[in-house]
């Protein structure tokens, strides 16, 4: 079982406007690369995209700010953001 690290948390963002069909999740996993976040980004049956992150506050932060607008390809009305327990996983994953 892996430890607990103090300074990892976890977030579910839920990304609601047009964010399927457009490439969000893909460029939503190239940015969390980019900045070390651990987690996935996954399609769901309402039109919405979640966004589970995981690692450094500040990496998280980062990549929270950058849901809000997204990418080019896609329109995003509202992220609703929730902190959750910290897993570790490896990489980051459209699904």
């Amino acid at each position: 079982m892996r430890e607990h690290k103090v300074d990892h948390i976890g977030y579910r963002a839920i990304v609601s406007g047009r964010v399927q069909g457009v490439g969000f999740r893909y460029f939503t996993a190239k940015e969390a690369n980019k900045l070390g976040v651990y987690g996935h980004a996954k399609n769901l049956n309402n039109g919405n995209v979640e966004v589970l992150m995981f690692g450094h506050e500040a990496q998280l932060r980062v990549l929270l700010k950058w849901l809000v607008n997204g990418p080019k390809t896609s329109t995003v009305d509202d992220v609703k953001v929730t902190e959750i327990l910290y897993i570790h996983k490896d990489g980051f994953l459209c699904l």
